[in-house]
């Protein structure tokens, strides 16, 4: 896949005013700060284009980025973050389920998980969410780059048995540009 263009297509707040048009899309869910913004840059070669933060939970919207006119990234916020009241976090993740249950547009979904850390329940819950709803998942482990390549298996290990995963996540750094080519591969496939 060769990506031309990526523009920020729209900001959103709820679920009725999101695109209507049939055009594929690709969601992207985590936990806050694992790195979606990062990926979303370092995959279309754009430095700012998702906006990035050292605070987490810093996504509080749908944000729609628009790739080679052909299909859209959707950013979705990110889960987990303990700062945010409890309204506030049960807002996001009604808006979150009502978007991957009922988006007739979404070809798939995927899921990042900080390779430092085991999966948390909530990445657990999420997986298990979306295999019920029979979603395309791609899990991509973040962070590969702060990791020694020696000691990822027992890294990945527990990723894999946690979240059941019969295959290998692919490895993402934004740092160096590992994994970018699998992750752009595995969108081709997903949006066909």
């Amino acid at each position: 896949m060769n990506i031309k263009t990526a523009e920020l297509a729209g900001i959103f707040v709820d679920i009725k005013s999101l695109p209507e048009e049939d055009m594929p899309e690709i969601a992207l869910v985590g936990r806050s700060n694992v790195g979606k913004s990062s990926l979303i840059n370092k995959v279309v070669n754009r430095k700012n284009l998702a906006k990035s933060s050292s605070t987490p939970g810093k996504t509080r919207t749908i944000n729609y980025y628009i790739i080679n006119n052909e299909f859209y990234f959707v950013d979705l916020p990110g889960y987990g973050y303990a700062k945010v009241s409890k309204t506030e976090k049960a807002k996001w993740k009604k808006m979150i389920e009502k978007y991957l249950s009922q988006r007739k547009q979404l070809k798939g979904v995927i899921q990042l998980i900080d390779i430092r850390h085991p999966p948390s329940e909530d990445d657990i819950l999420m997986q298990e969410w979306l295999l019920h709803f029979g979603l395309p998942v791609l899990v991509v482990v973040t962070k590969a780059d702060k990791i020694s390549k020696g000691a990822r298996l027992k890294h990945l290990k527990p990723i894999k048995l946690n979240l059941n995963l019969d295959f290998e996540p692919i490895c993402f750094s934004a740092q160096n540009g590992e994994g970018v080519s699998e992750v752009k591969e595995a969108i081709s496939e997903i949006i066909g």
